[in-house]
């Protein structure tokens, strides 16, 4: 990383992890790494998307600052369910995103959604 990245250290809430920073500064963006939901999806996209919004406050940044998501469910099916939770957090105009199936997350079998974004400082 070059001497004008910032690695963004988490509190004891979220401990660094050895292989992966939870977010990274760059220039006038915050890239944050992906967080996981547990259990059911609403639930779920909530607490993924609460933890992602410490990460960016401790950044200097907030949800209303995100330009871009990228969403990863255990079932796609669940995507329409996933929005009704989604949407309470997006401000108006709605930042790009992305959602996509993935094969595993972490977090094991009661992992449901894991949700990472770029950010405007």
């Amino acid at each position: 990383m070059s001497a004008a990245t910032k690695v963004i250290v988490y509190n004891d809430e979220f401990p660094l992890k050895p292989h992966n920073s939870p977010a990274v500064k760059i220039g006038n963006l915050v890239y944050c790494s992906g967080q996981v939901g547990m259990g059911e999806i609403k639930a779920a996209t909530r607490e993924s998307l609460g933890n992602l919004k410490k990460v960016l406050e401790l950044s200097g940044s907030s949800l209303e600052k995100v330009v871009k998501y990228n969403v990863f469910l255990k079932d796609m099916d669940e995507m329409l369910t996933m929005n009704e939770a989604f949407v309470a957090f997006l401000p108006d105009p709605k930042p790009a995103r992305t959602c996509i199936q993935a094969g595993k997350l972490p977090g094991g079998p009661n992992a449901s959604i894991e949700i990472e974004c770029v950010a405007e400082l």
